[in-house]
């Protein structure tokens, strides 16, 4: 019996998938799944402005980073969407003017659903391992913790855990600190917490 090689997804699988969802390949392998939910999208919007003024603006802070969201990232044959890259100012200067970046980010965050969390923990990560981001922050804004791996001698290493309303300080940004629940919805069954409380 002769087997045939299944094909590898292309950019034009990305290109013809329909607008809601987020396309990723992987080894080959294309990965579609649903855009993020509201919680989701408020977790990283807030992940992101928190860090942006310090590091991004240098307001309080050192400045020197530049982070976008949900960047289409080129690393070797691999397409991935972080939630929100980080990069060293330096390290994208000239800033690209592709739809897509090829340098590797220094940061990523990964805001977790039930949809990608299996791709995230496992394929994504080898992929950013091997490209050499040196930070990976996972955001569960239903369980509302924050796992903080660093890459060591090319092993991903957890640094720290938070939860709840614990006080943020974690590399690579330990210069400033945050409350973690200022990236959750308020909740009116567990009140002070939540965003803004």
């Amino acid at each position: 019996m002769v087997q045939t090689k299944k094909r590898s997804a292309t950019y034009a699988d990305l290109e013809a998938l329909p607008s809601n969802l987020v396309g990723e390949i992987i080894d080959g392998v294309l990965h579609a799944h649903p855009r993020p939910t509201p919680r989701h999208g408020v977790a990283a919007g807030e992940l992101q402005t928190e860090l942006s003024v310090p590091f991004g603006r240098g307001r309080d802070g050192p400045g020197g980073w530049i982070f976008i969201v949900e960047p289409e990232l080129h690393l070797g044959p691999h397409i991935v969407v972080p939630d929100i890259g980080g990069w060293r100012r330096e390290r994208l200067t000239p800033f690209p003017d592709t739809a897509f970046i090829e340098t590797p980010p220094d940061w990523i965050a990964e805001v977790l659903s039930p949809s990608t969390q299996a791709i995230d923990r496992t394929d994504k990560l080898a992929v950013y391992a091997t490209f050499g981001v040196g930070h990976c922050w996972y955001v569960d804004p239903i369980a509302r913790t924050l796992e903080v791996l660093a890459l060591t001698g090319g092993k991903w290493l957890l640094a720290a855990t938070f939860k709840d309303d614990d006080a943020v300080s974690a590399p690579p940004f330990e210069t400033h600190t945050f409350p973690l629940n200022v990236l959750w919805i308020p909740d009116a069954a567990k009140p002070g917490r939540g965003a803004g409380e």
